[in-house]
């Protein structure tokens, strides 16, 4: 492993800049999955990032009444996808491992914290978690980003 990329996984990351921040955050609100699922983001530093959804079974539960999959993996995916951006260049998703660990049982609040865990030139990993209101661990992810060095188009 070079020195850069060995420095670069064991220094603190520096600060996100505000511009960046900025408009992220105005990207996430007019997003149209994000606005269908009411997501908010709620936190955002660099490499890491909360998004909060309200869980409705009303209009996310699956075959068995429970919470779909899907709704879950979308919250991940939208926390994955700030956290990813986050350096100002464009990060899209190699692959992504979800571990669903249970069901929210009745309306609530998720939110899905994702942090980077490494950095190299070209890929970016992260752990991501996704909790309710009580604290609960709803589901854990591991998901791998290619980072394009292309600048945000926003």
């Amino acid at each position: 492993m070079s020195s850069a990329s060995q420095n670069n996984q064991n220094s603190d990351p520096p600060p996100l800049d505000p511009e960046i921040r900025d408009a992220i955050y105005r990207a996430v609100a007019s997003e149209p999955l994000a606005c269908e699922l009411n997501m908010k983001l709620l936190e955002l530093e660099r490499g890491c990032s909360c998004v909060e959804m309200r869980y409705d079974p009303e209009t996310m539960a699956n075959i068995y009444n429970r919470a779909h999959g899907g709704a879950i993996f979308s919250l991940i995916d939208e926390a994955f996808e700030t956290a990813s951006q986050t350096g100002g260049k464009i990060a899209v998703a190699l692959n992504v491992n979800v571990t669903y660990v249970q069901s929210p049982a009745e309306p609530m609040r998720l939110l899905a914290r994702a942090s980077e865990t490494s950095r190299t030139r070209k890929t970016a990993s992260y752990d991501i978690r996704v909790t309710d209101e009580n604290q609960q661990l709803i589901a854990t992810c591991q998901a791998l980003a290619y980072c394009t060095g292309k600048p945000l188009p926003f």
